[in-house]
């Protein structure tokens, strides 16, 4: 793209008073809310703001888990209690027991459990690396549940990605089909790798690192962009990640964010790493009050 970043940037973000995921609002239409279901993807429908539960992640240790059961129970169900249903979660952050113990008396059909499978060298205790089929009982156990809302394999990098993981996707296409999970997909960590999956038709839902700073995004956010639309046009679910800057942006930074990512129009489910309850009221309002104002 020849545009400069900061044009790119203003142009998209201008968008964010008439299109949310991908959908031109009328003027004076009823506002949605920060919290609707909405679809996720082929297969599965999610709450457009997701609880992430991996930050500083690895070896099942996460800063959410550092709080202590007691505190991070109580951050997911204050989520909850705002009206968040999608729950983020991973193998490598440790995080299934912690959210099973939290939402054992809510309806299963209520919440939305998107969790990731490891396959790479380092990140889990264990040398070895099961097939997803082993992968995903153990998850199910974890989690007190019967399914599995969303499956991902974890931090794609690989320019092959596809090749390497052929197994994997296979065994997840069976679980799919034996409905043990309603979808699967990858989480994204390299451009190459993001290409790869806008055209792959065995991914339901990519997760995506973006935001208009180039913070820790797969490349400069003019290359990223497109990629993401080519997926959405392919009929995937996009999950936005790192689009606060994990903590390190300020007010300002956090507004300019959102107000780009919401302008996008293609980005249908956003996920943070909260580690405050007053965190998730400040997203919770602020995803509102841009969704009330495109509707004025």
């Amino acid at each position: 793209m020849t545009m400069k970043r900061r044009d790119f940037i203003g142009t998209a973000a201008a968008g964010a008073a008439a299109v949310w995921l991908g959908t031109a609002v009328p003027a004076r239409a009823a506002a949605a809310s920060a919290t609707d279901i909405v679809p996720l993807g082929p297969s599965i429908k999610a709450c457009r703001i997701s609880c992430g539960t991996g930050m500083s992640g690895g070896n099942r240790e996460t800063n959410q888990t550092r709080m202590g059961a007691e505190k991070f129970e109580a951050l997911l169900n204050h989520a909850y209690d705002k009206g968040v249903r999608h729950f983020d979660l991973a193998d490598l952050y440790g995080t299934h027991p912690y959210v099973a113990r939290a939402m054992k008396d809510k309806p299963r059909g209520e919440v939305q459990y998107t969790t990731k499978i490891w396959t790479q060298p380092g990140g889990v205790p264990e040398p070895e690396r099961p097939l997803a089929d082993e992968l995903v009982k153990r998850f199910l156990d974890e989690l007190q549940t019967d399914y599995l809302d969303l499956v991902q394999i974890h931090c794609m990098i690989d320019a092959k990605w596809t090749e390497v993981e052929r197994k994997q996707m296979d065994a997840l296409a069976q679980l799919k089909a034996d409905g043990l999970i309603k979808s699967h997909g990858v989480s994204v960590h390299s451009l190459e790798a993001l290409k790869l999956a806008a055209d792959e038709p065995w991914v339901d839902v990519v997760h995506a690192r973006v935001n208009p700073y180039n913070h820790r995004t797969d490349a400069d956010i003019t290359e990223v962009v497109p990629v993401l639309q080519r997926i959405k046009a392919n009929g995937k679910g996009l999950i936005g990640m790192k689009l606060i800057g994990e903590g390190s942006f300020d007010a300002e930074q956090r507004a300019k964010c959102l107000e780009f990512v919401m302008g996008l129009g293609i980005i249908d489910c956003m996920t943070v790493g909260f580690e405050k309850p007053e965190q998730i009221d400040e997203f919770v309002s602020a995803v509102q009050a841009r969704l009330d104002a495109a509707a004025a």
